[in-house]
């Protein structure tokens, strides 16, 4: 078996041949290959990884969701100082939501071994004190009740299953499976069926697979066409990236042409209930494209980079934060340049809020589960080196989500369920509706669980359960997406909502198996 030797200044060993630069050698390992690689440089590609991403995360922090379809401009300034990161670790800590959900299936990993089932990862976050939306807020509220993964990601049970929720949460996976990126997307897909599935489990997946291929390649176009082989060509999200790619082909000198062209064809939304004939867009495969073009068009420098992510918008920590973890698994910590590591040392040591890990705690144990997980693919250590068996990329199954259906209407219903006004009707004609909302009550009055009877034609279809309390709240009223296509009526009846408290109807959602065209965009 050959073996390759990877180290940081770039000079690979290829048995029988002299050293070359890889500036000048087009190198793509085979399945199987043996690559070696200095602990000290993976342990520097491990911090690169981490650090970057909560530096891409604090430099979009102030942009996220405030440009919507739209770029930030040029002229818009972004501030970065040495301050910036620990501002938002001591007054809005809630931006790492990235970070410290995925912290917590490191942890899992850490206390209860790389074998550890995805009940203890779902029960861990679902059971967590910190903040959560979308899809991880949907999955949550599923696992209090009962409902364990992978059901608890299924778009059934899920409306938000193609959100970006486990994408932006994906990066562990690949930085503990360096230059294994099938072993990067087994992982991604047992753990991102907790809260997403299809392009929304897709999304991790591809990011986790970038980040593995960090470790062993220093060419980004490369990473970014190679990783997509872990992705069925089937998928949407396979075709936007792909389009991405050939943009960027086309037109390698321009990154807002290949934003102009994913915002005319990716931007349709047909899942997430806040998005869909909105211009907030949450799905994984737009903002997944952000997260491409900064990488691409970044072209290796990390600040053009995290920039250019940053002000392709919509989820504007998030898709930078991703871009930015990617690349400095590639260049590692050492090469990120210091005017973007600027205030990084105030923060190493503090804990993210919810969790009992830091910077640095998490450097140290991202590097022993990256080393475990060498040592189980077949890859062992040689002195101050790791050997790494190389895994050539080969694709997750394909899986489709709300698959057949488009959203054909949205209007508002905007009316209360309480115990004096009882009960709620409208007509739908689809074959699914969702109702948003959420349950309440009157300041003074304690917390509690609100039923709710959710009736069809007369059939009742669910008694819904919705706590007021908003930390496990259930993101939506009611949902149902499998009625036979046709007229129907629902009725949204009260079962056990005492005297102040309310469940409050919001946007009615519409949805169908015939494409009859957009009936009412808004009402």
């Amino acid at each position: 078996m050959k073996t390759l030797i990877f180290s940081m200044t770039f000079f690979f060993f290829l048995a029988g041949c002299q050293n070359r630069t890889i500036e000048n050698v087009n190198i793509s390992f085979t399945d199987g290959e043996t690559v070696r690689i200095p602990k000290s440089e993976l342990q520097d590609k491990i911090k690169g990884g981490w650090a970057g991403q909560v530096i891409g995360c604090t430099y979009g922090g102030p942009t996220e969701f405030q440009w919507n379809g739209t770029m930030i401009g040029d002229h818009v300034p972004i501030p970065w100082d040495d301050t910036r990161m620990l501002w938002y670790y001591e007054n809005s800590p809630g931006l790492y939501d990235d970070v410290y959900m995925d912290l917590t299936f490191v942890d899992v990993f850490e206390k209860h071994g790389l074998d550890a089932p995805d009940s203890l990862h779902a029960l861990a976050f679902a059971r967590a004190e910190y903040p959560l939306w979308h899809a991880n807020q949907a999955a949550r509220y599923n696992i209090l009740n009962g409902t364990m993964p992978p059901a608890s990601g299924h778009w059934k049970n899920n409306p938000h299953a193609d959100d970006i929720d486990f994408q932006i949460e994906a990066d562990f996976a690949g930085m503990m499976a360096p230059g294994m990126p099938n072993s990067a997307a087994e992982t991604g897909n047992r753990i991102g069926h907790i809260m997403n599935y299809g392009d929304g489990v897709y999304g991790g997946i591809y990011v986790a697979a970038m980040y593995s291929l960090a470790f062993v390649y220093d060419d980004m176009e490369f990473i970014v066409e190679e990783a997509l082989k872990t992705i069925p060509p089937e998928s949407e999200f396979y075709q936007c990236i792909a389009d991405v790619i050939q943009w960027y082909n086309q037109n390698p000198g321009d990154w807002k042409t290949a934003w102009f062209e994913a915002q005319k064809k990716w931007t349709f939304d047909k899942g997430c209930p806040d998005g869909v004939f909105r211009p907030f867009n949450i799905d994984a495969k737009i903002n997944a494209a952000y997260i491409v073009i900064g990488l691409l068009y970044g072209k290796g420098d990390f600040g053009a980079t995290v920039d250019i992510s940053t002000r392709c918008g919509y989820d504007s920590d998030c898709n930078p934060a991703n871009a930015a973890g990617i690349l400095g698994a590639m260049i590692g910590y050492s090469q990120i340049p210091d005017y973007w590591k600027q205030g990084i040392g105030k923060v190493e040591d503090l804990n993210f809020q919810y969790t009992d890990m830091s910077l640095n705690k998490v450097y140290d144990i991202g590097f022993d589960h990256a080393a475990e997980m060498i040592e189980r693919n077949g890859g062992s250590e040689e002195g101050d080196d790791f050997l790494i068996q190389y895994q050539a990329p080969q694709s997750v199954p394909v899986e489709v989500g709300f698959e057949g259906l488009l959203p054909v209407e949205r209007r508002r219903i905007g009316k209360h369920v309480t115990e004096q006004n009882s009960e709620i009707s409208f007509e739908i004609e689809g074959c699914g509706f969702v109702v948003g909302g959420r349950a309440a009550k009157e300041n003074q009055l304690p917390e509690a669980v609100l039923e709710l009877d959710v009736f069809a034609d007369g059939e009742l279809l669910e008694t819904a359960k919705l706590p007021t309390h908003w930390l496990i709240r259930r993101h939506e009223v009611t949902w149902k997406y499998d009625l036979p296509e046709g007229k129907h009526s629902i009725t949204l009846k009260a079962r056990n909502i005492p005297d102040g408290y309310r469940i409050e109807t919001g946007d009615l959602l519409v949805y169908s198996t015939d494409d009859p065209g957009t009936r009412v965009y808004f009402e």
